[in-house]
């Protein structure tokens, strides 16, 4: 069993504690997930069954799009209200006040990691660190920030819409937020809408999953690992080297780019799917435009 499956993860529940329910579930112990969610975050998780482990790392790059509540007067430990609160300060901003503090954001900035989070300095978790009793040093993060909706304002309440960029933090953002603004802020809800082209619409509950397996619809719900590279141009090998691509050989370039019908050299590190003579997805190779040559990028099958 190999693909992506686009969980919607309930509050309360861990990321690892979705992995481990799905491991029961699917009967497979080679499972992953694309990307931590705070266990009082919900929405979606992909997850990565068999061979498409081997994604992981590539999903958890991709954009992502946030609904988040924050309430403004208030500090917490965690930096959400789930924590020991810190401060509770008296909100004087405008509405309009509120806007421009959000709307500054956008973009990007330098952002500190959480204490509570699952980031690792030292090859220790932050939160580990923090439980503990300790706090450290974190080295700010250049983080993008796409673009930020404020959904309703009623204050001391607040929503936002914001898609960001790979490794931000909403519960950092909002802190920052509220320190622009002066009074200090906390995330009080998150829902995670979108990760790359996996939308929360889309996703489906471990209940959902479970059925599923039961009445043997589980294909209904595990996208292929090819849709991930849906973009991509496609070379099929011939009987004569299947057994090279299905080993990871180098290709070519020069008879892939005829077979695909590329005019001319395309640019460095250009990505095609390559799939063996059984029509079976062995890899993503990439170019390299030096020696004309396509080489694995992520591999799929074996032998």
């Amino acid at each position: 069993m190999d693909g992506i499956i686009n969980i919607y993860k309930e509050r309360g529940y861990t990321s690892h504690d979705v992995v481990a329910r799905l491991r029961g579930i699917l009967r497979t112990k080679k499972i992953g997930h694309t990307g931590t969610l705070d266990p009082m975050a919900e929405g979606v998780l992909p997850v990565c069954v068999g061979a498409a482990t081997k994604l992981c790392e590539l999903l958890s790059d991709h954009d992502k799009v946030y609904e988040a509540g924050m309430i403004l007067g208030e500090t917490y430990d965690t930096l959400d209200i789930t924590g020991v609160i810190q401060e509770n300060r008296e909100v004087m901003s405008t509405e309009s006040d509120i806007r421009e503090a959000v709307l500054s954001f956008v973009g990007g900035y330098d952002q500190t990691p959480p204490m509570y989070s699952a980031k690792k300095i030292g090859g220790k978790k932050l939160y580990d660190l923090a439980r503990s009793g300790n706090t450290v040093a974190r080295k700010p993060v250049f983080v993008n920030i796409y673009s930020i909706d404020v959904l309703s304002i009623d204050i001391p309440h607040v929503k936002l819409l914001v898609h960001c960029g790979k490794g931000t933090y909403i519960r950092s953002l909002i802190d920052d937020i509220g320190t622009r603004l002066g009074c200090g802020a906390a995330m009080e809800s998150l829902k995670r809408t979108k990760v790359g082209d996996f939308s929360v619409e889309e996703s489906y509950r471990l209940s959902e999953v479970e059925s599923a397996m039961d009445a043997d619809r589980i294909s209904n719900v595990i996208k292929p690992i090819e849709t991930v590279f849906d973009g991509l141009e496609s070379f099929h090998a011939d009987y004569g080297i299947s057994r090279l691509v299905r080993n990871g050989n180098v290709l070519d370039g020069k008879k892939v780019r005829e077979a695909i019908g590329f005019t001319g050299k395309p640019v460095q590190g250009t990505r095609i799917k390559v799939y063996d003579c059984e029509g079976n997805l062995s890899g993503v190779y990439e170019y390299k435009i030096s020696d004309d040559i396509f080489k694995p990028y992520k591999m799929f099958l074996s032998n």
